[in-house]
């Protein structure tokens, strides 16, 4: 063994740093002659790691014995970070205590994992210790960005200490290019495109690619679809190397179409994609909306069975209801392939049946809902919200209530109530949203805020009592921050209670009318609307008040008394019945026996030109008489014929 060691730190002596190859033959060839030297393994396990060859790397330490898996914990690792298994990674890097590669690696993993928060705690401490090397502070700064982006991605901007970057961060490109992604995830898209922009200039062609990619998405959430074809039509997917952003690319360049003239094309497109490694796999916020896309697509190219199913295994994997916009887009995708992508009666037909079903279904719901608007049908829309409220507030379940009063459905539920100018419920509704959020550590400020306004209008003292409480909970967690300072102002507005220290934050009095001339003004008068202005000229041209008004011209009614009408006589009191109803009705024409005799049917009477006639009508000799007026045709039992 000793001799082993001996011969092979001589070797390293002689060889250079990066011939990782003639380490490997060597330690091949001193492992063939004693196959348990721990120091010829461990050299040939970090050979291969140099040498990316991270598989076999790991194959080494399934053949090896305990003593060399103990001693190599960092590079076995690293090694599972490398074949994508995370989580085995993380765990094993993080139970290595004062190791400073370790935290590395636990670090890298854990952004791998999504678990972005742990990430951030990581490198945050790695950036107060010293830095082994020089380079490692820079790529510290770089990973610090990324993992901040994706806290704003992921719905955890809270955690984000700094929201916007310093000159010096601007100065490289990833720098620049994670700042962008952070603004782009916070809704600054303007901001973004600058910074993408600036990220561009700093960069060299062969790292364009990312950025373009990342430029043709914002261009379309701006709206500039123009700009965003002509950013995809410089982009080549297929000559994109790297898996990942390759999918991205090809889902992008169709987002962004303004008219996708060939559904079928475009399908083929997004699914023929290489597969993406496990190694190089996407985040799940990239993955939920290609998944979508490609549903989108489907639709379009009818498979509405395949929707169907693919949806509701999806659904059924995943509990209701949920917060989750990836889950809600998949229930109305659902709901669109049921609906065979038509809208108005014949969708909202087709839908109501699965609300049955799934009555705690938020996406199913609110797509109804929006179906209804369309119809301009808002009372059958409130009626839905409703339900789909009423369901959710007979849960116990915490989570279920925190969807309940998620701030946008409680924004959702508002805007309806708005359409039909339900002040009252408008105030309920956010009475209720902000008396369950107020206490919780997570609460939605926003939505608090909100509240607090429409509470503050309110005339229940309850209300405003509430509105008071809300907005002194908002000024202590954030003293500096005007709405908070603004709403805390007008809730103590009719109270003894002083609020000059509260008001610091607001802007003063004094800095508003510091430009206006209160002479000038004083002089100019008060200014009149025009519709008051024309109101006052109308009336100066009616006439004087002691004017006396012309009697108005009495109209004289015509009579309506019969020309025979004598007073004397008293009236008849069947005037108001039918004629026919009257005792003093007599039918015109022949008597009854008369008339019934001339009716007689079949009757024979001889006429003055000697012709015969039956029934009344005329008839030539030789002419069938009694006819047929309808039903089947006669058979010729009841014929008679004239002799």
């Amino acid at each position: 063994m000793a001799g082993g060691a001996g011969s092979l730190s001589a070797l390293l002596q002689r060889a250079s740093i990066d011939d990782h190859d003639e380490v490997l033959k060597a330690c091949n060839a001193l492992l063939k002659q004693s196959k348990k030297d721990l120091s010829a393994q461990h050299a040939k396990l970090v050979a291969l790691l140099k040498l990316d060859r991270y598989e076999d790397a790991l194959k080494v330490l399934e053949g090896a014995g305990r003593d060399l898996v103990d001693q190599v914990q960092l590079e076995k690792s690293y090694a599972l970070y490398k074949t994508g298994q995370l989580s085995e990674a993380a765990s094993i890097a993080k139970a290595i205590t004062d190791e400073r590669g370790a935290r590395h690696v636990e670090a890298q993993a854990s952004y791998r994992l999504e678990d972005f928060e742990r990430s951030a705690v990581l490198y945050r401490e790695l950036v107060k210790t010293h830095a082994a090397l020089d380079s490692e502070e820079n790529d510290l700064r770089i990973n610090g960005a990324a993992t901040d982006a994706q806290l704003e991605w992921s719905k955890q901007g809270h955690l984000v200490p700094k929201k916007k970057p310093a000159r010096e961060d601007l100065e490289a490109f990833e720098m620049a290019y994670n700042a962008a992604c952070a603004s782009i995830a916070r809704g600054e898209l303007a901001q973004g495109a600058v910074l993408l922009k600036r990220s561009q200039e700093e960069e060299k062609a062969a790292e364009l690619l990312p950025i373009q990619v990342q430029q043709c998405y914002v261009l379309s959430r701006l709206g500039n679809l123009e700009g965003a074809e002509a950013v995809a039509s410089e982009i080549s997917p297929k000559d994109i190397p790297d898996a990942s952003i390759r999918a991205i690319a090809y889902n992008n360049s169709i987002s962004a179409s303004r008219n996708i003239e060939n559904p079928y094309s475009a399908h083929r497109s997004i699914h023929d994609v290489a597969p993406i490694p496990n190694t190089d796999k996407l985040f799940t916020i990239q993955s939920d909306r290609i998944r979508e896309n490609q549903l989108i697509l489907d639709l379009l190219v009818s498979k509405f069975s395949g929707v169907i199913s693919s949806t509701s295994r999806t659904l059924a994997e995943k509990p209701s209801p949920t917060t989750s916009s990836h889950i809600n887009n998949i229930s109305v995708l659902n709901a669109a392939a049921h609906a065979q992508m038509r809208l108005g009666s014949f969708g909202i037909k087709h839908m109501l049946p699965l609300l049955e079903k799934r009555p705690l279904d938020v996406g199913l719901a609110l797509v109804i809902v929006q179906l209804y608007i369309l119809t301009n049908n808002h009372g059958s829309a409130v009626t839905v919200m409703e339900s789909l409220l009423k369901h959710l507030e007979t849960s116990t379940s915490r989570d279920v209530q925190d969807v309940r009063f998620a701030p946008g459905l409680v924004s959702a539920a508002v805007s309806l109530y708005n359409l039909q100018g339900r002040k009252t419920q408008i105030t309920t509704e956010y009475a209720k949203a902000a008396s369950y959020w107020r206490h919780k550590s997570k609460a939605p400020n926003a939505l608090l805020q909100a509240a607090g306004v429409a509470l503050l209008e309110s005339n229940k003292p309850e209300d405003q009592e509430l509105a008071r409480e809300i907005f002194a909970n908002l000024h202590e967690q954030d003293p500096p921050s005007k709405p908070a300072a603004a709403g805390y102002v007008a809730a103590h507005a009719f109270s003894s209670k002083p609020v000059a220290n509260e008001a610091k934050p607001l802007t003063s009095l004094s800095h508003f009318i510091a430009g206006i001339d209160i002479t000038a003004l004083e002089g100019a008068g008060v200014p009149q609307a025009k519709s008051t202005a024309d109101a006052t000229l109308a009336a100066s041209r009616k006439r004087a008040l002691d004017e006396k008004p012309k009697p108005a011209k009495k109209r004289v009614r015509k009579s309506r008394l019969p020309k025979d009408y004598d007073p004397s006589k008293p009236p008849d009191p069947e005037r108001w019945l039918p004629l026919r109803e009257r005792s003093s009705y007599r039918p015109k024409g022949k008597k009854g026996k008369q008339r019934a005799a001339g009716l007689t049917q079949g009757g024979v009477e001889k006429g003055g030109d000697g012709t015969t006639t039956a029934g009344g009508g005329a008839s030539k000799a030789g002419e069938v008489v009694g006819k047929s007026t309808g039903g089947a045709p006669s058979k010729g039992k009841n014929k008679k014929k004239t002799k």
